[in-house]
């Protein structure tokens, strides 16, 4: 009976921090999976011209105030707690320039202000401790497009509000023209009409 209590013992233990991880890692369920997308209004040529843009299927009227969109979600957590949140970011985007904040990495970058009127935003704002974070920096803007796949870490405080953004700014994208896949993410194995980016939860963190 003494063994059987150990080895059920030792079994706890060994259990008990993969639970606890899962379970941090459901305070940042609002994030994961979350989808900013650019979708194209027309149909993906069967051979697209390389470096073409085209409409976005967002656009309607003013494109300057119509291209964009707006999603606010709640962070869980505990109040006055703060967690160090590993996001995997993956997708197919065109080109943005950036400025006044910090790079880190190729694409991402912390704080600052977009650095040109035409091309794709990506934006993330967390209420507390108050910071945004934008996923496709490049040194310049251009007819290119490219798939992105990495990891970045920021911190969120209990209940914070998050705000993801994206803006297209003037009614047009650089399409697909590559038709470019991003394995295991949807619509793979085929490409997507557009571009977008998905945000998923890797790994979340307590700060002491």
């Amino acid at each position: 009976m003494h063994r059987l209590s150990s080895l059920l013992l030792a079994v706890s233990l060994c259990i008990a921090p993969v639970s606890q991880a899962e379970d941090l890692k459901a305070v940042a369920a609002s994030l994961d999976g979350y989808r900013f997308e650019f979708a194209c209004k027309d149909p993906m040529p069967e051979n697209p011209k390389p470096g073409a843009d085209g409409i976005s299927a967002r656009a309607t009227n003013d494109p300057a105030t119509n291209d964009k969109f707006t999603d606010v979600r709640k962070f869980g957590g505990e109040a006055g707690k703060r967690y160090k949140v590993t996001l995997r970011v993956r997708g197919v985007v065109e080109p943005m320039m950036y400025k006044d904040g910090q790079q880190v990495g190729e694409y991402f970058y912390i704080g600052g202000a977009p650095n040109n009127a035409t091309y794709n935003i990506y934006q993330l704002t967390v209420s507390s401790p108050a910071q945004h974070f934008f996923f496709n920096r490049q040194d310049k803007v251009g007819h290119k497009i490219f798939t992105i796949d990495y990891t970045a870490t920021i911190e969120v405080e209990g209940g914070a509000t998050l705000t993801l953004h994206g803006n297209g700014q003037n009614g047009h994208m650089i399409t697909n023209f590559a038709k470019l896949v991003v394995p295991e993410i949807s619509p793979a194995p085929q490409p997507f009409n557009g571009q977008f980016i998905q945000l998923n939860v890797v790994d979340v963190a307590e700060v002491k």
